[in-house]
């Protein structure tokens, strides 16, 4: 698939998928789809691989629809029906590969959680997608990470923007698949949520860390 260029796109750069997890992705996919044409149809601008990567990289890259087409040789309501069409299927198919969080927060099962606003268009008609914190319209995604920053679960349902992370981690859904870990760790974002311990530690009432505040702190910031 070269699209309108002289040269192959560069798979990796556009969907940080390598070439076989691609045709892999694309093999899952067909058997849910079958084929981006109906029976007797004529030959697809855009075929099934190409469909997939154009997909995955409008997801990684967030891109124009217009600009998409324009780099695979396709038009913009050619790429919106892929997109319609194999956006949950995608999702579909890689939900078997998603490991449980225990899995990823290893022996020392701490998990770390944050939140991070996606940018998006801000739309009239959907209230509350600016961020104050961020200065910009977005849904605020919540994750959670181990130790060492690998990612191990993420909230399912994006959060507009406005949404402050200590509302955003419950109506996300992230609270919901950890509440079997018992090490939650977090930012002053999250101060009032219960069940997450907050570092860095916020003193209160002018009185000093104790020591076991003092010891957590200093072993995850090492």
């Amino acid at each position: 698939m070269t699209g309108s260029r002289e040269e192959p796109l560069e798979y990796k750069d556009l969907t940080g998928l390598t070439t076989g997890q691609l045709h892999l992705l694309t093999v899952l996919a067909g058997k849910e789809v079958g084929a981006v044409v109906r029976p007797g149809g004529r030959l697809p601008v855009i075929g099934l691989f190409g469909s997939v990567v154009l997909v995955v990289a409008l997801m990684r890259r967030n891109l124009v629809q217009a600009v998409a087409g324009s780099m695979f040789g396709c038009s913009q309501p050619t790429v919106s029906r892929r997109w319609d069409l194999l956006r949950p299927v995608i999702a579909k198919v890689c939900a078997r590969f998603v490991p449980d969080p225990t899995e990823v927060t290893g022996r020392r099962g701490t998990a770390l959680v944050d939140g991070t606003v996606c940018p998006t268009w801000d739309w009239a008609a959907i209230p509350d997608l600016f961020s104050g914190k961020t200065h910009f319209a977005g849904m605020n995604i919540q994750i959670m990470a181990n130790l060492d920053g690998e990612v191990a679960a993420i909230g399912p349902v994006p959060v507009h923007g406005a949404r402050h992370d200590a509302c955003a981690f419950d109506a996300s859904g992230l609270k919901a698949l950890l509440e079997h870990l018992v090490n939650k760790v977090a930012d002053l974002g999250y101060t009032g949520v219960d069940g997450i311990q907050i570092v860095p530690f916020k003193r209160s009432g002018g009185k000093e860390l104790d020591d076991s505040q003092v010891t957590s702190q200093g072993r995850l910031v090492s």
